[in-house]
C-alpha cells in the first residue's frame, strides 16, 4: 500500500462515530505523530450537556483556543517531518458555533475566530464517519462518559445533519465518506485492513466506503 503518501490526515464525525479510536489506529499503521482533541480537558463540556444555553459560548471558546494552540504547534514544530494523523478538522468548529449558540453569542464567536485566525495545513486526506442516530446512540452509551449519557437524541439529529450538510459542501481536500453503521475499526481487524486498501485505491476527490450488514 502507498498511504504514507499522505502525510496529513484527519478523521472527523459526530459523537459516537469512532475518529478517536480510528485515529490512534491510523497512526499506528502509520508511525504518525497525532494530533487529537479531548473533551475531558475542557472544564465546561460537562456543565454544557447539563445547561447547554448557560454553557455553550464557554465550551466552544475553549476548545477553539485548544485547537488553535495545537494547530500552531504543528505549523511551527517539526511534525511534517513524519505523517500526521488528527481526529479534529478546525473548519467545523463553526459548525459546533451555529448549532449552540444563540446569535449574539455566535456574531461574538466568530469576531474571536477571525481575530485568532486559526491556520492550518490543508489535509492530503480527510475521513468523514458517519452512522445512524441509534449507533451513534449505542456507541456514546458504550462508552461510559458519565455526562454524555443524557444527551438529548435530538441534539445528536441535529449534530449529525449538521455534519452532513457541511461535508456535502467540503471541497478543501480529498474526502473518503465512511458509513460505519457496520464497520468496527477499534476492534475489528478486519474492517481496519478494508478501510486501509479502500483509502490505498482511492483516485477521485470525493469517494464512498460503505460494508454490508
Amino acid at each position: 500500500m502507498s498511504l504514507h503518501r499522505y502525510r496529513y490526515i484527519v478523521v472527523e464525525g459526530p459523537i459516537g462515530a469512532g475518529k478517536t479510536s480510528l485515529a490512534y489506529r491510523l497512526s499506528e499503521e502509520l508511525d504518525a505523530a497525532t494530533i487529537l482533541e479531548n473533551g475531558m480537558d475542557n472544564p465546561f463540556l460537562a456543565r454544557f450537556y447539563q445547561e447547554p444555553r448557560r454553557y455553550a459560548l464557554s465550551t466552544q471558546l475553549h476548545f477553539l483556543f485548544d485547537r488553535t494552540r495545537q494547530l500552531r504547534d504543528l505549523v511551527q514544530g517539526d511534525l511534517f517531518r513524519a505523517s500526521t494523523v488528527s481526529d479534529f478538522l478546525i473548519d467545523k468548529d463553526m459548525l459546533f458555533a451555529r448549532l449552540n449558540l444563540d446569535d449574539d453569542e455566535f456574531e461574538l464567536y466568530q469576531r474571536i475566530y477571525a481575530g485568532l485566525a486559526p491556520q492550518a495545513p490543508v489535509p492530503d486526506l480527510v475521513i468523514y464517519l458517519q452512522a445512524p442516530i441509534d449507533v451513534l446512540q449505542e456507541r456514546v452509551r458504550r462508552r461510559g462518559i458519565e455526562f454524555e449519557r443524557g444527551m438529548d437524541a435530538g441534539y445528536l439529529q441535529r449534530l449529525a445533519s449538521s455534519y452532513s450538510d457541511f461535508f456535502h459542501r467540503y471541497d478543501a481536500a480529498p474526502l473518503l465518506i465512511v458509513n460505519t453503521a457496520h464497520l468496527n475499526f477499534a476492534d475489528s481487524d478486519e474492517d481496519f485492513q478494508l478501510l486501509l486498501e479502500r483509502i490505498d485505491k482511492m483516485r477521485s476527490p470525493r469517494e464512498f466506503f460503505s460494508r454490508a450488514a
